[in-house]
């Protein structure tokens, strides 16, 4: 027996020094790279307007290049649609919805969105790696989040088109008309899925323009449309850049206009639509803040708030992108926010292994270098993680900030981007007065042991969506908005669904 268990110690101490060699001097493991493959993506050299049910060249003849920010390489030309494109765009959903969508049964409404559902869900595969290649956000993203999702938010509201009467109890509604809608880069494919299902489900037609760095997804969303048999002129999905988005805006036969985006356009379309009838939604920028007491799981609540600013560049609107800790344990917390950031990958978004893909586009890029400057000369104390990055594409290191004052433009203003600042509290009133302070209201997070605490601060801070012990967790089921510059007006959930209809008295 003494033999047998020497054996084993020896056996042992083996395993253990055979798998040390497997780390780098930073403790890290130094995984092999594992690519997604793109053999079964098939992207056209040029994709056209869809308008009426047919993919049709735009009136001016004018194209332009949508690039990989990872590779800087060309993928694709897309069109260029102008004013007189939007009309036909919005007249073909007018006539589809007065001849075609408005006089369908609703359960037949909610049989063609169940099928655009079950369409890309058979896709999936193929619409993750577009996804990434388009925007430079990881495979991981990519294929668990954003296009699950997006094929959720199609079922979720297939179920409701015809039980509009239970979401709605003794109110007669009734479908706006023609939505016309703009997304951003950020999330391309989920945003389409936010803004056509409940406008499809809710029995209005949609004139949609996509961002112009991230158009691609949108145009194979256009194509599994075409395939389900949706009738002409239900969905229309228009590529262009702002002044595509201006027509869509400033069109007379639009009923309801739907922007996410930034809070500088955002205010120029409330202008523009004020005194016009149209009913608008807007959802907008954001500052939100990540508040970890001295009672949390620590633990969990770095690795959330990885996953909340770092995980997806930070191109999210709700990015946790400040952070507000409690004195006791602030030490605590940076130094593993600091270990966690140097286990970070950043790189080749194709690669499994990735924790931070690209930025989206050369002047996002310079935007958040901007500000990394901005946080310096300030005399904020920065640490920037000791990943290698590649040479060519867009790529930025993961940026912690510390030592960060409440008045500082890193702490007030939007970044979208893998920076978080730093602040410290040591009471309640503390944290909350410092987290409302700022002109946005998107999301928080609150990490503690005490649910009382939790349901007390989500009483007491402006935002419109409040995580408890997780963050940037999302579901078909629940509405998401923001307060004061963040926008106005619910996306998601049964919320989603009446932003799309008028009740009459």
């Amino acid at each position: 027996m003494a033999k047998n268990k020497k054996s084993e110690t020896v056996d042992k101490k083996t395993v253990i020094e055979q798998s040390n060699e497997l780390f780098d001097f930073n403790g890290v493991w130094d995984y092999a790279p594992s690519p997604e493959g793109t053999s079964h993506v098939k992207l056209k050299e040029r994709y056209d307007l869809y308008i009426d049910g047919k993919f049709v060249a735009p009136s001016s003849g004018k194209y332009f290049k949508t690039v990989n920010p990872a590779t800087d390489e060309e993928l694709a030309e897309v069109a260029y649609g102008n004013e007189q494109d939007v009309d036909k765009a919005v007249k073909a959903a007018r006539v589809a919805y007065e001849t075609v969508w408005s006089k369908l049964s609703a359960k037949e409404r909610g049989k063609y969105i169940f099928r655009i559902a079950r369409l890309m869900q058979e896709k999936a595969r193929e619409l993750a790696v577009v996804e990434t290649l388009d925007a430079g956000k990881t495979i991981r993203e990519s294929r668990d989040v954003d296009v699950p999702l997006a094929c959720n938010h199609f079922f979720y509201y297939a179920g409701w088109a015809d039980k509009l009467e239970y979401a709605f109890p003794n109110r007669k509604t009734q479908a706006l008309g023609v939505a016309g809608q703009i997304i951003p880069w950020n999330f391309p494919l989920l945003m389409a899925a936010w803004k056509i299902a409940p406008a499809l489900a809710a029995g209005n037609t949609v004139v949609l323009k996509p961002a112009e760095t991230t158009p691609l997804t949108a145009m194979l969303l256009a194509e599994i449309i075409h395939e389900s048999g949706l009738p002409a002129g239900v969905v229309n999905i228009v590529t262009g850049y702002g002044d595509t988005g201006a027509a869509i805006v400033n069109h007379p036969d639009v009923n309801k206009v739907a922007f996410t985006g930034s809070t500088n356009v955002g205010k120029i379309i409330q202008k523009a639509v004020a005194g016009t009838g149209k009913k608008l939604t807007l959802e907008l920028g954001g500052k939100s803040a990540n508040i970890i007491f001295e009672d949390a799981p620590i633990d969990q609540a770095v690795e959330g708030v990885v996953n909340g600013i770092f995980f997806n560049q930070g191109h999210v609107c709700c990015a946790g992108s400040r952070l507000f800790v409690q004195e006791s344990v602030a030490d605590m917390v940076i130094q593993k926010l600091k270990d966690r950031l140097d286990t970070l990958y950043v790189g080749n978004p194709l690669d499994k292994n990735t924790d931070i893909g690209a930025i989206n586009s050369k002047a996002q890029m310079e935007t958040i270098l901007k500000y990394i400057e901005i946080g310096k000369n300030e005399g904020a104390d920065i640490y920037e993680s000791k990943c290698s990055i590649p040479k060519k594409g867009n790529f930025i290191r993961p940026t912690l900030f510390t030592d960060v004052a409440q008045s500082s433009r890193i702490a007030q203003e939007e970044i979208f981007g893998p920076v978080l600042s730093v602040q410290t509290f040591r009471t309640i009133d503390e944290v909350i007065q410092k987290a409302n302070n700022t002109p946005f209201g998107l999301a928080a997070g609150v990490w503690t042991d005490k649910g009382s605490r939790i349901f007390n601060l989500t009483t007491k801070l402006r935002a419109g969506v409040v995580w408890a012990n997780t963050y940037n967790k999302f579901d078909p089921t629940s509405p998401f908005g923001g307060y004061k510059e963040s926008g106005f007006g619910r996306e998601g959930g049964m919320h989603g669904l009446g932003a799309y209809l008028k009740f009459e008295r």
